[in-house]
């Protein structure tokens, strides 16, 4: 075995081809996307098949017909795709696996790019799937290949539960033995894969003896265990593990406490929980993010008549909201032991300035949403319903054009809602390209079909940019780099039933601005495209830096003030300046009023 330094997605994925993946599928999203952007660059090599895939709910789905075929199988989301892929999920669960099947559901505490902090422990709870919540890299690649063995022993889905530092924090780490060799998949005829209702009473009853014997085995678990001793206890889990070692040992107290670190949530491991209660009165526990393992012992403290004393999230011992760190966790043990004080000299960071969220410079988004609100007219009541992508930031100022934004596709639906709401009320629904095929069609589909007068822009920019550039159906190629026919968004959106449609560039604002006020006045679903390359491609060759002519400036700061380009800067007395971080889109040349800005020439 050889030793590389990894990231924790990166580990995720070789833990993955160690354990003989036959099968791999995703949709992008941080803290994830590493994961399947490794498993997808070694592919080929150890003949597996990789495919990004529209959404978390057919990537599942597909990730599902591999294993009931005999093949293992990963897919991977982060812990809002969980949401979209729930009704898959659930059924899953209930009618079993023959391959094994491991979700890595990555969750993103803070939230860091994420619409919400949910704990996929909670959901795997909820739909009564084993979950294994690693600490760091070297651990998550283990349980990857344990979880592989786990589902097909118990003939269930299992889910890997990194967290964000977990998945982006480096570690040297023993690459395991790979064997590509792998069984052949069969799928055979006249099993229990139909999710009948007869057979859903049934396999609930098998299911949760499953889950039974499952909680034994988590109790002798080599991820699970108790170290040191003393007269404090703390429990936790994930990453919390080494945020609690560290903090111990800046107080002065790992010699004097006893750890029970439980890495498998669910089921929980009673056997060894117990035990541990009842050697102990007063108890400190520490997770991320909810108070899943303090639940838990709670209710077992309860449920085996102990008294014991729980601190965590509950009593606010430890904060709620947001992502732990040594900090955080020092001052919660600090705040519960009663050690205020330590002999340790620890040097505490400043906290980092607060940046506030920007388009790139160059992005198009820039000109497009500039280009809508033209359209829509600075004191229009006209509601402008945003998505998830990196045209979200379309909501800060100076462009100030996302009202509401929900999740995938909602802008869509949201927009007729509003207008249902509000008869005569109108809105611009905007989403990207990759967006509008994860969830953006059946919106459309429902305002063809219920006759709703929905105003459509798709910004187009050639991409999955806001996690890592991944290719979709519209890009022409696949996760592996091959060449395919790319969906061309004017005829998919015609197939729906689209009668008006216009694609524009929307650095020519003239002509953009004019595409948007004629799909806002067109009585029936109206999509205009707003068509140009992410300046970050790699294949996109940016145009010289603009140059100002000083003479025929006016400083009257409109290429500033209007459209909040990074490359475009003015202080307070001074000409405006171009700094070298212009792509040279040439939005600024079509905004300045005195034709003062130029393209830059190479």
């Amino acid at each position: 075995m050889t030793k590389q330094l990894l990231l924790g997605n990166e580990a995720i994925a070789w833990g993955a081809i160690a354990a003989g993946v036959k099968v791999a599928t995703a949709y992008p999203g941080t803290p994830s996307t590493e994961i399947f952007s490794t498993l997808a660059a070694q592919a080929k090599h150890y003949g597996f098949h990789a495919e990004w895939c529209v959404n978390e709910k057919v990537a599942l789905e597909v990730a599902y017909g591999s294993a009931i075929s005999g093949a293992r199988t990963i897919v991977t989301m982060k812990q809002v795709g969980l949401n979209v892929a729930a009704d898959p999920l659930l059924s899953g669960t209930y009618l079993g696996v023959k391959g094994g099947l491991v979700l890595v559901v990555a969750d993103d505490p803070g939230p860091h790019s994420s619409q919400t902090e949910q704990d996929t422990r909670r959901f795997a709870s909820f739909a009564k799937v084993p979950v294994l919540d690693p600490s760091d890299p070297r651990e998550a690649m283990e349980m990857v290949i344990e979880a592989f063995n786990l589902s097909e022993k118990y003939h269930l889905p299992v889910i890997l539960r990194p967290t964000t530092r977990v998945c982006h924090v480096g570690q040297d780490v023993e690459l395991p033995e790979i064997n590509i060799k792998q069984a052949s998949a069969h799928f055979e005829k006249g099993g229990d894969w139909v999710i009948f209702p007869s057979v859903s009473y049934r396999k609930h009853g098998e299911l949760l003896e499953s889950l039974k014997n499952l909680s034994e085995e988590f109790a002798a678990s080599r991820f699970n265990q108790r170290e040191g001793q003393g007269e404090y206890a703390i429990a936790c889990s994930g990453v919390s593990y080494h945020y609690v070692k560290e903090a111990l040992y800046r107080l002065n107290l790992i010699d004097n406490t006893e750890i029970l670190k439980i890495s498998t949530p669910y089921p929980f491991p009673e056997q060894l929980a117990v035990s541990y209660l009842k050697k102990h009165e007063k108890l400190l526990v520490i997770e991320e993010q909810d108070p899943v393992l303090e639940d838990a012992m709670l209710r077992l403290a309860g449920k085996n008549g102990l008294h014991v004393q729980l601190s965590g999230k509950n009593d606010a011992m430890v904060p709620g909201i947001g992502e732990l760190n040594v900090d955080l966790v020092t001052k919660a043990i600090a705040g519960w032991s009663g050690k205020n004080t330590s002999s340790k000299t620890v040097m505490i960071k400043p906290e980092l300035p607060i940046r506030r969220p920007i388009l790139c410079a160059g992005c198009p988004h820039r000109a497009s949403f500039y280009a809508i609100r033209k359209a829509a007219g600075k004191k229009s009541d006209v509601v402008f319903t945003g998505d998830i992508g990196c045209y979200t930031l379309g909501m800060m100022p100076p462009l100030s054009a996302v009202d509401t934004c929900l999740c995938m596709g909602a802008a869509i639906t949201q927009a007729q809602g509003i207008g249902r709401a509000e008869p005569g009320r109108r809105s611009i629904a905007v989403l990207g390209d990759s967006t509008f095929f994860h969830s953006g069609i059946p919106g459309v589909i429902n305002a063809v079909y219920n006759q709703y007068p929905l105003t459509l822009v798709i910004v187009d920019n050639s991409t999955t940019a806001m996690t890592g550039f991944q290719p979709h159906p519209g890009t022409g190629k696949t996760a592996t780099g091959e060449a395919v026919a790319a969906l061309d968004l004017q005829q998919v959106l015609a197939g729906c039933g689209v009668a008006s449609i216009r694609q524009v560039d929307p650095v020519n604002l003239k002509e953009a601005e004019a595409a948007v006020k004629n799909a806002l006045a067109y009585d029936g679903p109206a999509v205009v495209i707003m068509k140009r390359a992410c300046v970050n491609l790699p294949e996109v060759k940016n145009e010289a830096p603009v140059v100002i002519d000083l003479e025929k400036c006016k400083n009257c700061g409109l290429c500033v003030t209007e459209i909040g380009c990074p490359a475009l800067v003015m202080e307070a007395g001074q000409q405006p300046q171009v700094l070298e971080s212009c792509a040279g889109c040439g939005l600024c040349v079509e905004v300045c009023p005195f034709d003062a800005i130029k393209g830059g020439e190479r």
